[in-house]
C-alpha cells in the first residue's frame, strides 16, 4: 500500500514536470476514454522510474480517472451546488470513497448517510474534517466544509466485524459507546473543574493542577493563560494515556481538543514549554497509525512546527537542555519519532532521496537509543523502576553506574522540591491560622495570602481593602441572619469608647455578628464608616447580595447549589483525570520504541 502511494506520487510529480494533463486530449478523448498517446507515456515513465509497464499503465489510468472524476465534480458543484466529499473509512475498509451531498445538511445527517451507505453503526462512529470533530447540530457549510473536503471516519469499537452483527454484541457495543461518550464528557467536566481551582486551596484535600518547568518547579503563569494551558495539557495527557493502549481512534479526538486549547495560549508561553511540539508529533502519529495520513493535509506543517518548537525550547544544539538537565539523551526519542514521520511523509509524496535521509537518521537514533534489557534488570535490582532505568540509560549513553547515580540524584532533587513545598504549605497554614485568630475566615485568609504572595502584613491590608472578603464566614450553619442578630449594648459601648458613632458601631456589629475585633478594624480602616458594600439597606436586610455571592469561586458556587450526587460525580470526574496524569514528569519521553523499530524496518525495505 505504502509502495503504491509512493509510485503514484512519483508519477504525479513526473506529469507535473512535463506539464501533462491526463484529463485533456490527446490523453482523453471525447468519450472520456484513454487516448492512444497513453501508451507512449506508459513506456516513457516505466523506463524512467524502472517500474513494470503493466503497473505503470494501471497507475496512470487511476490518476487519469481520478482527474476526470474531480473535474466532473467541480463542474457539477458550480452548476448544482452538490459537493463531492472524499470519505476515508476505517482501516479494515481502507479505501477512499466519494460521497455527493449539498453542504446545507447537518453533521448528524452526514453521519447517518455515511453509516447507512457503509453498514456502520451510527452511534459508534466519529467524523473528523479539517482536524476538527464534526458538530452534529450545525450544517456542513457553517463548519467550513467545502467541495472536495476529506472526511475521516473513526470507528470507536474493537470487536470483530463479523460478530458485531450479532444482537448481543450490538447491545454490548451500544453500552461501550455510551461509556466512551460519557467518559469524554467526564474528562471535559473534570478538566474544567481543575482549571478553575485556585492555588490557595489545600492540595491535600482539594486537588488542583500545577504547571512545572523541566526541573519540576512551579511556573508562574497568569490565571487566564494558565486555564487554557491546564485544559490543553489535560486533554493531551488523556490522549497519551489512550495512545499507550494503542486506542488511537479514541485518543485522536482528545488530542485535537488539546490542540484547540493550546492555540488559545500566547506564542511566548508556547515557546517556553515543549508540550505543544510533543502534541503535534502525537497528532501526526495517531493519523499515521490509523492509516489516514491523507486526511491530514498539514502533517508536514505540524512536523515543521514541532521541530521549530523543540529548537526554541531546547536550544539550536540542545544547549538549554544540557544546561538544565546535564544531557539530552532522553529527548532524542522525540527526534527519532519526528525524523521517522518526516521520512514517511516524504516517501508518500514521492521524494525518495529526502525519505531515505530522514528514515536513516531515525534508524541511527534507534540504534543509539535501544536499551539492553540486562542493564535495565541490573538497575531494577538496585530498587529502580524500569521507566527510571530506561530514561537514565538513554541520558547516560548506556552507562549503568552513571545511570544509577543520575536516578539517585534526581530522586533527591524531587525529594528536596517536595520538602520545600511542604515547608511552604506549613508556613501558609500558620499564616492562615494567624489571620483566623484575628477574626477573618479561612477562605478570606487563603485568598489574601495568595494575592499577596504570602506576605502576612500585606494580606491583612488586602482583606480590609476588599470588604467582600470580610463577609466570609466559616460557620455556614449559623441560622441567624444579619438583620436578626441582636447586638449587645456592652459591645456598642466598647466601640463608642473607641470614638465611633453609635449608628456605625451598631451597624458594624450587626454585619460581623458581634465580632468586635472585625468591627473595630473595619471602621478604623474606613474612617469610622462602613464601606457601601457592607452597609445595611434601610430595611435592615443583609449587605449587598452581589458582594456576598461574588466571594464564591466557580467551583464553590457550583458545589453549594449541587446535590451530593452532583458533588460525587464531580469528584469522580476529577479523579479520572488525575489517574491519567503520570507520576513521572518525563513519562512522555519513555518510549519503548517497539512500534518505531517495526516501522523503520518496513520503510527501509522500501527505499533500499
Amino acid at each position: 500500500m505504502a509502495q503504491k502511494k509512493y509510485l503514484i506520487a512519483k508519477l504525479t510529480s513526473c506529469l507535473r514536470e512535463d506539464k501533462i494533463q491526463l484529463w485533456k486530449p490527446p490523453y482523453t478523448n471525447e468519450k472520456k476514454e484513454a487516448g492512444k498517446e497513453m501508451k507512449e507515456l506508459v513506456q516513457k515513465y516505466s523506463s524512467k522510474l524502472n517500474i513494470n509497464e503493466n503497473d505503470t499503465e494501471n497507475m496512470l489510468e487511476e490518476i487519469r480517472c481520478k482527474a476526470i472524476e474531480r473535474g466532473t465534480g467541480n463542474e457539477n458543484f458550480k452548476v448544482t451546488g452538490i459537493a463531492r466529499l472524499d470519505i476515508y473509512l476505517p482501516r479494515r475498509k481502507s479505501r477512499k470513497i466519494p460521497l455527493e451531498t449539498n453542504l446545507f445538511i447537518t453533521g448528524k445527517e452526514l453521519r447517518s448517510q455515511i453509516a447507512q451507505e457503509h453498514a456502520l453503526k451510527e452511534s459508534a462512529i466519529k467524523i473528523i474534517i479539517n482536524k476538527k470533530q464534526l458538530d452534529l447540530g450545525k450544517t456542513l457549510e457553517d463548519q467550513g466544509v467545502t467541495h472536495n473536503a476529506k472526511v475521516m471516519v473513526l470507528q470507536l469499537e474493537q470487536s470483530d466485524e463479523e460478530t458485531r452483527r450479532k444482537v448481543q454484541e450490538e447491545e454490548l457495543q451500544c453500552k461501550k459507546e455510551k461509556e466512551i461518550n460519557d467518559k469524554m464528557q467526564r474528562t471535559k467536566k473534570g478538566l474544567e473543574i481543575l482549571a478553575e481551582r485556585e492555588e490557595y486551596l489545600d492540595p491535600d484535600s482539594v486537588p488542583y493542577l500545577d504547571i512545572a518547568n523541566q526541573t519540576g518547579r512551579s511556573i508562574e503563569i497568569p490565571p487566564q493563560a494558565k486555564k487554557a494551558l491546564v485544559l490543553a495539557m489535560g486533554y493531551h495527557e488523556k490522549g497519551r494515556a489512550l495512545m499507550k493502549k494503542k486506542e488511537y481512534e479514541i485518543a485522536l479526538p482528545y488530542l485535537l481538543d488539546a490542540d484547540k486549547h493550546f492555540c488559545e495560549c500566547s506564542t511566548e508561553l508556547l515557546n517556553t514549554v515543549d508540550n505543544y511540539a510533543v502534541l503535534q508529533l502525537d497528532i501526526v502519529w495517531c493519523y499515521f497509525r490509523l492509516e489516514q495520513l491523507d486526511c491530514l493535509d498539514d502533517a508536514e506543517k505540524k512536523l515543521s512546527t514541532a521541530h521549530r518548537c523543540f529548537q526554541r525550547c531546547y536550544g539550536e544544539n540542545h544547549e538549554r537542555l544540557i544546561d538544565i538537565k546535564g544531557s539530552y539523551g532522553r529527548e532524542k526519542v522525540l527526534f527519532l519519532r519526528l525524523y521517522l514521520l518526516q521520512g514517511i511523509g516524504h516517501y508518500h509524496s514521492g521524494r525518495e532521496k529526502e525519505a531515505a535521509e530522514y528514515i536513516q537518521k531515525a534508524s541511527r537514533l534507534y540504534e543509539e537509543l535501544s536499551i539492553d534489557p540486562d542493564k535495565v534488570y541490573r538497575l531494577s535490582l538496585l530498587g529502580f523502576s524500569e521507566q527510571e532505568a530506561r530514561l537514565a540509560l538513554r541520558a547516560c549513553h548506556g552507562n549503568v553506574e552513571h545511570a544509577a547515580n543520575l536516578i539517585t540524584n534526581r530522586r533527591e532533587e524531587k525529594a528536596q522540591i517536595r520538602r520545600e513545598e511542604r515547608a511552604k504549605r506549613r508556613q501558609r497554614l500558620e499564616d492562615i491560622n494567624t489571620l483566623k485568630s484575628m477574626g477573618y475566615s479561612e477562605r478570606a485568609a487563603q485568598v489574601a495570602l495568595h494575592n499577596t504572595q504570602g506576605n502576612l502584613d500585606q494580606a491583612f491590608k488586602f482583606i480590609l481593602d476588599n470588604p467582600e472578603l470580610l463577609l466570609d464566614d466559616d460557620d455556614d450553619d449559623d441560622p441567624v441572619t444579619v438583620d436578626q442578630f441582636q447586638v449587645s449594648q456592652e459591645s456598642i459601648d466598647q466601640l463608642m469608647y473607641m470614638g465611633f458613632s453609635r449608628e456605625s458601631a451598631e451597624q458594624a456589629l450587626k454585619v460581623f455578628k458581634g465580632n468586635i475585633h472585625l468591627a473595630s478594624q473595619t471602621l478604623a480602616h474606613y474612617g469610622g464608616v462602613l464601606p457601601a458594600s457592607l452597609q445595611l439597606s434601610p430595611e435592615g436586610s443583609s449587605p449587598s447580595e452581589e458582594s456576598a455571592s461574588s466571594k464564591d469561586s466557580p467551583t464553590e458556587s457550583a458545589g453549594s447549589s449541587s446535590s451530593p450526587t452532583d458533588e460525587d460525580m464531580e469528584t469522580d470526574a476529577v479523579n479520572e483525570i488525575l489517574e491519567d496524569i503520570p507520576e513521572h514528569e518525563e513519562d512522555y519521553l519513555d518510549l519503548t520504541l517497539e512500534e518505531e523499530e517495526q516501522i523503520i524496518h518496513e520503510y527501509l525495505s522500501y527505499i533500499q
